[in-house]
């Protein structure tokens, strides 16, 4: 193709190759090196897999047509039909039972009230309440006006028995009080210092001493005994645990560890190779058999197509569409004309049938009653209808006739 082009073209072409930038190359990730053991083990298990993943996927393959099918026949239409009979049978009725029935009860009770309740109550405190509350509170301010004279009275007589008895005598009982206070002073200060001197001297000296020449030297000597108890005893006990440990560990964690290293790595390790290898094989069988079944799912529809849908097709556009339009052209349109034909006349009869019975019933009303009288016509020398003036007929007093 390169050489069936323009040798301008081709010219151009190495222009922008040479003017395009190089691409930096794509570093990739080296494999990991795969030992015998996954070569060994993959075309085997994957053979095995294979065989069994694909009835498994094609069955899958063909519940998932079949779950598509019946979602798009059966289930989706049900399902909407459910919708509009749940709407039809729960929603509807209850959305006209408020509509029509809820709410204008509801404005019928919210008027009613309003003229039962809200406007007797403005009226009664407009008219009632207010008055008396405002006849209330003038009594209260005039009550409130006597009984504070009142009070101005009394307060007056009491701050002159206050100012005149109550201070001279409260005076007097005030220093007789200052004098027994400070006579009663003096007492307490004498017992308290006499009552000091004997507890310093009769307890606080003695238990000094208790404590700095009996109790703290046998306090040291039970802690030194104490110490050297806790000392023997963690000995006793590191000794004791020392010698647990190394038996454990001879016995139990050694053993346990070579298992782990020598026994159960390298099988976890092989495991992992069968377990790794199993599962790619698995995703490599079910991509596998999905291809199969792909490949199975359109011969089975071609041979459905070619079979049913072909032939279908075939007696549709070859049989059945002529015989359709022959059908159509000799039968159905002859018959509309015909049919349109009466109609047409049927209408003209009825409108020819509407008109004598009008004409009919215009002659009786004439023969009962007589004409109907006409007004007479009056000349008011202005244009009727949507006449302009002209020159002939102007209404101007230069103009008259």
């Amino acid at each position: 193709m390169d050489l069936e082009k323009h040798p301008r073209e081709r010219s151009e072409a190495r222009v922008d190759l040479r003017k395009r930038p190089a691409e930096p190359p794509v570093r990739r990730e080296p494999e990991a090196p795969e030992g015998c053991l996954a070569v060994a083990i993959r075309i085997p298990v994957r053979i095995v897999v294979l065989v069994l993943v694909v009835p498994v996927r094609m069955l899958w393959d063909a519940l998932v047509v079949a779950g598509r099918f019946l979602n798009d026949v059966l289930l989706r239409p049900l399902g909407r039909a459910l919708l509009w009979l749940g709407r039809a049978v729960f929603v509807w009725p209850f959305v006209a039972l408020w509509r029509w029935v809820v709410v204008p009860v509801g404005k019928a009770l919210g008027w009613l009230g309003h003229v039962l309740v809200v406007v007797p109550l403005v009226w009664l405190y407009r008219y009632v309440l207010t008055p008396v509350g405002h006849a209330i509170a003038w009594v209260a301010r005039g009550a409130g006006a006597a009984v504070g004279w009142i009070a101005g009275g009394v307060g007056a007589a009491l701050g002159w028995v206050y100012a005149a008895l109550l201070t001279p005598v409260g005076y007097a009982v005030m220093w007789v009080l200052r004098g027994l206070g400070a006579v009663l002073a003096a007492l307490g200060i004498g017992v308290w210092t006499a009552l000091a001197w004997l507890v310093k001297y009769l307890v606080v000296v003695p238990a000094v001493w208790l404590y700095t020449w009996v109790l703290a030297p046998v306090g040291r000597a039970i802690g030194w005994c104490a110490k050297g108890l806790v000392w023997l005893v963690s000995m006793a006990v590191t000794g004791i645990g020392t010698a647990l440990y190394w038996i454990a560990r001879i016995l139990l964690v050694l053993p346990a560890l070579a298992v782990w290293r020598w026994i159960l790595t390298p099988v976890g390790r092989v495991l992992a190779v069968i377990g790794r290898e199993l599962w790619h094989a698995l995703g490599h069988a079910w991509r596998v058999a999905g291809h199969i079944s792909l490949a199975v799912g359109r011969f089975l529809g071609t041979l459905f197509r070619w079979i049913f849908v072909e032939p279908v097709r075939w007696v549709y556009r070859s049989v059945l569409t002529p015989v359709g339009h022959v059908v159509r052209d000799a039968v159905w349109r002859p018959a509309a004309e015909a049919a349109r034909s009466v109609g047409r006349a049927t209408r003209q009869a009825l409108a020819a049938a509407r008109e004598s019975v009008r004409q009919a019933r215009a002659d009786f009303r004439r023969m009962l009653f007589g004409e109907p009288r006409r007004p007479q016509p009056v000349d008011r020398r202005e244009p009727s209808g949507r006449e302009t003036r002209t020159l002939g007929s102007s209404t101007t007093a230069l103009t008259k006739d």
